[in-house]
């Protein structure tokens, strides 16, 4: 019986294969050239034996038969050297090619993975498996095709050769030859899980690593750099304790398959001795056996070698294969949403969702939106008011209940087409590599300059987009310093501006941006939202008193409905919320 780790290693492999197989012309090929170089190099000890049979004693040289054979020993090995350099570029093509395909899926597939388990797995864990374990895949795979098919037709190559020249002395070969086997079977068992040990415990770092790095200024803000320090000590420790592992089993293949090839080449010393002082085997004979007994031996040093690799490359592709056979999200009904047919009507009726079974948030929730209106969600902390947010824009589905726009349920129509209606800022902002133009028209990307440059002014960021060394060219990102968190938001702003989709989420988009600037904010928001329904989060109340209608949440419910005057005079939560912002103790 196979134990889990062995079929989950006889799994991988046969996914690796599958990608392989998309490429069995170039794999013939190099099969075909990897024989060529092995029938070659086998071809060598023949002329070389010959050689030597041709040196009979003092005054006894055929030198022009000697000189004829040198010239074929050249032609071989040219030849030989020819087609394991053609083989080589065939197997790096092949090997990148394949790595190539199985890095665009895991990619592709991040693309459609629901945001529960990106939420759920440290994001740093998740780039390591797409680059660093895909590295490590691609290394033991050029290896494997560098040296497995010459490897395996150089054993049975050198067994042909020899049993044509003297079937005893091979006998004794072959009787040597399973603890070879033996010991590389051995090395394959004990070293795929310590290598996929490894694997996990290189992605635990990674993550760690990114979150260490990214929030540097709150560790070094509340004096954890100890804390932080002594928790990647502890990581790097059990890295350095599973590699070593690893390594030691992987390291003893090389010491123990030299064992081997003393033994064979002990035997064949003696046995084919034996047969030339019984004159059963001539002396070039013998050289060539020798020679052959070498060629034999060394792909078993070689192949032990390449299983160790292997075994780390197959463990490094599971955690790929891991991510890539996650369950994606529900895939699209067929359906389309054009934005031109979106006034702005939305409808929930009965909605109900959590992020764990069990945990109660959004419970029987149901709003009715009419085009137009701004809607605005107030409430305590982990009230439910972002988790609204996310279900209107298809992140999470409800588990129960429905949300309809324009009178079709949300889960009919195509998540892309649905997103298209609406346009989005949030409170944590995010700018990819690029210039400054570039993000800005993210979501036009057809837009003209003046377009994007009267996005920025409405944004009110034209003015320090100006002030940068090249202006709108200037190159930014998320990991490139020089903005502020309140001019980045800005600019997410602009973006939005820029889009102008039927439909707006606002959640806490002025969050990081200085009052006077917010008022301004304010005002474009005012002009902007005519016409659009808006769905506005904030917990500062007095960017939402012009909202047309207020929902006051909490623990998942709509526990108050009303104009920001109404809900005054109510005298109710919101007004105990709002109070608490504006009254002043003494």
């Amino acid at each position: 019986m196979k134990n889990p780790a062995q079929k989950a290693q006889k799994g991988t492999l046969k996914k690796v294969l599958r990608y392989i197989r998309r490429y069995w012309i170039f794999v013939g090929i190099s099969v075909l050239l990897a024989a060529v170089s092995v029938a070659a190099s086998l071809y060598i000890p023949i002329l070389t034996g010959r050689a030597v049979d041709l040196i009979l004693g003092p005054g006894q040289v055929d030198f022009s038969g000697i000189f004829q054979l040198l010239v074929q020993i050249g032609g071989v090995i040219g030849l030989a050297a020819l087609a394991q350099w053609v083989m080589s570029v065939i197997n790096n093509r092949v090997t990148y090619r394949v790595v190539r395909d199985i890095r665009t899926e895991a990619f592709r597939h991040l693309q459609v993975l629901p945001l529960g388990y990106l939420d759920a797995h440290p994001a740093g864990e998740t780039v390591s498996r797409v680059i660093a374990d895909v590295d490590q895949f691609a290394d033991g795979l050029l290896m494997g095709f560098t040296q497995l098919f010459t490897g395996v037709i150089t054993i049975g190559g050198t067994l042909g050769f020899m049993f044509s020249v003297n079937v005893t002395i091979t006998l004794v070969v072959l009787l040597v030859t399973p603890v070879s086997l033996v010991v590389a079977a051995f090395i394959a068992k004990s070293t795929y899980s310590m290598f996929r040990l490894q694997s996990q415990v290189r992605g635990e770092q990674t993550g760690f690593v990114e979150e260490a790095v990214g929030g540097q200024k709150v560790v070094q803000a509340f004096g954890q750099e100890g804390p932080s320090m002594e928790r990647f000590c502890e990581i790097n420790e059990r890295l350095r304790q599973c590699s070593l592992r690893a390594i030691f089993f992987s390291s003893i293949t090389n010491p123990s398959t030299r064992f081997v090839n003393s033994l064979v080449y002990t035997g064949v010393g003696i046995v084919g001795a034996l047969s030339v002082v019984g004159g059963g085997l001539s002396v070039g004979q013998l050289t060539c056996f020798l020679s052959y007994a070498n060629q034999y031996t060394k792909p078993f040093n070689e192949i032990s070698g390449v299983v160790t690799e292997l075994q780390n490359a197959l463990a490094c592709a599971a955690r790929v294969f891991q991510l890539i056979e996650q369950e994606p999200q529900s895939p699209d009904a067929p359906g389309v949403l054009h934005p031109e047919e979106v006034q702005g009507r939305v409808d929930i009726e009965g909605a109900y969702f959590s992020y764990q079974p069990g945990q109660r948030l959004i419970e029987d929730f149901s709003l009715k939106v009419e085009p137009g209106q701004r809607v605005a969600l107030v409430g305590p902390t982990g009230c439910g008011k972002t988790t609204m947010i996310n279900l209107l824009m298809r992140f999470y589905d409800v588990t129960a209940g429905t949300i309809r726009v324009e009178g079709q349920d949300i889960r009919d129509v195509t998540r892309a087409s649905l997103r298209k209606s609406f346009g989005m800022v949030l409170q944590d902002t995010w700018l990819k590599q690029g210039t400054v133009w570039e993000n800005i028209a993210y979501g036009k990307p057809d837009a003209t300059p003046a377009e994007v440059e009267a996005a920025a002014r409405s944004a009110h960021a034209h003015s320090f987009i100006k002030r940068l060394p090249k202006g709108y060219d200037t190159l930014i990102g998320e990991e490139l310093g020089g903005l502020s968190q309140g001019q980045k938001q800005l600019l997410c702003i602009a973006r939005l501006m820029l889009a102008l989709p039927p439909m707006l989420i606002l959640d806490e988009a002025t969050s990081s941006i200085d009052t006077r600037t917010e008022v301004r904010i304010q005002r474009a928001f005012a002009k902007m939202m005519r016409g659009r329904t808006s769905f506005i989060v904030a917990h500062r109340l007095s960017t939402i008193q012009d909202a047309d209608v207020i929902l006051v949440m909490r623990d998942g419910h709509i526990v108050e409905q009303g104009s920001h005057q109404q809900l005054l005079k109510q005298g109710g939560f919101y007004a105990q919320l709002y109070n608490s912002q504006f009254t002043v103790s003494v």
